[in-house]
Formats: C-alpha cells, sequence, structure tokens
C-alpha cells in the first residue's frame, strides 16, 4: 500500500503547488476540477475495483497536467513557451499535450475496466472499442468548453484556450484520438502483465 500513498502525496503536492499564485483562479478551477473528481472517484472505488499500479500512475502524470496547464492556462505554459519560439511556432503547444493525454489515459482506464470486467467477448473489437469510446469523452469534454465558453463569456477564454485557432476544437479531438490509438498500440502488453500481476495479488 506504501506505493498508492506516495501517489496520494504526490497527487496533492501537484494540487496544492498549482492553486498558488495561479494566472486566476476561475480557469484553475476549470482546469484541476476534472483531477480532483477523478480522485474522489478512485479513492470511492478503490476497495472494489483497484486498478493496476501502472494506470494509478499515468493517471497521477494526466493530473500535473491539468495542474500545469490550470496554473498558467495552457496558452501559456512557459516551456512551451520557449518551445514555440525556438521552433518559430504559431502558438503555445501545451494544450495538445493535453489532449493527447486526454486520449492516452482514458485508453488505459476504459481497456482495463474492458478486460477485468470481461465486458468485450471478441477481444478484437477491444482497440477499436478503446479509441471510440476515448473520443466520445473528448467529444464531451469540447461541448463542456464550449458551454463554460458561452455561459461566462471573457472569463472562459482562457479556459477555452483557442489562441485564434479556428479548427482548434477539430485538432483537441484528433490529439486527443492519436493519445489513445499510441496507448492501445504501444502500452497494451505491459499494461496486460500489470493486471495479470495485480490479480494474482488480489
Amino acid at each position: 500500500m506504501k506505493k498508492y500513498y506516495i501517489l496520494i502525496t504526490l497527487f496533492f503536492i501537484g494540487l496544492i503547488g498549482s492553486a498558488i499564485a495561479p494566472h486566476d483562479y476561475f480557469t484553475w478551477i476549470l482546469e484541476v476540477f476534472p483531477a480532483i473528481i477523478g480522485f474522489v472517484i478512485l479513492a470511492l472505488t478503490f476497495k472494489g475495483f483497484r486498478f493496476s499500479y501502472l494506470t494509478y500512475y499515468f493517471i497521477l502524470v494526466h493530473c500535473f497536467i491539468l495542474f500545469v496547464g490550470g496554473h498558467y492556462t495552457y496558452a501559456q505554459v512557459p516551456l512551451f513557451n520557449w518551445i514555440r519560439d525556438i521552433f518559430h511556432q504559431s502558438r503555445n503547444n501545451y494544450d495538445k499535450l493535453g489532449h493527447f493525454a486526454q486520449g492516452f489515459i482514458p485508453a488505459m482506464i476504459v481497456r482495463e475496466i474492458y478486460i477485468r470486467k470481461n465486458i468485450i467477448q471478441r477481444k478484437s473489437w477491444m482497440p477499436f472499442l478503446t479509441v471510440v469510446v476515448c473520443m466520445a469523452i473528448s467529444m464531451c469534454y469540447e461541448f463542456l468548453e464550449w458551454f463554460v465558453s458561452i455561459a461566462s463569456g471573457s472569463s472562459g477564454d482562457s479556459f477555452l484556450g483557442t489562441q485564434g485557432d479556428v479548427w482548434d476544437t477539430q485538432s483537441d479531438m484528433l490529439f486527443a484520438t492519436i493519445g489513445a490509438i499510441c496507448m492501445v498500440v504501444f502500452m497494451s502488453k505491459l499494461q496486460d502483465k500489470n493486471i495479470k500481476h495485480l490479480t494474482k495479488t488480489i
């Protein structure tokens, strides 16, 4: 259990650190809220359904991506401003990393649930259905961004983070899809090993 407590400690260190003098607290709340909700859900379901440590680890990585985005806003993360200037990019692309993770990490969660709960009988369908669910999650998140932007007006601009790109919504969903595909292609075997190890110990 010690290794799980380490992840929990790191989560709260990241959350508290991101809350110290953020760009603005409205954007911070919007960006870190999914991480907080996710933590509560995982804590409540830990005894009934414990994910593999690998999945929890990557969930924490995703949380830190949200924490950084919430602290600076996705359009003003310093490292990606530097990358933008070095490579003469037209915008800060930290949000694309965020949306890649929005596909990659949910794919780990969805795929593990499929396997552990034996939801899919024909395993050949698992990669496709994993990616499709992640695409749906990304689409719903874009709906949420749209709703918040309309409801809050200019206050939600930092949350929307289009940076003047008319195709931002479409590219966000594309990066989430790429993230989900990368997880299925490159991480499936490693995840399978972690799931087998977990099922032997519980």
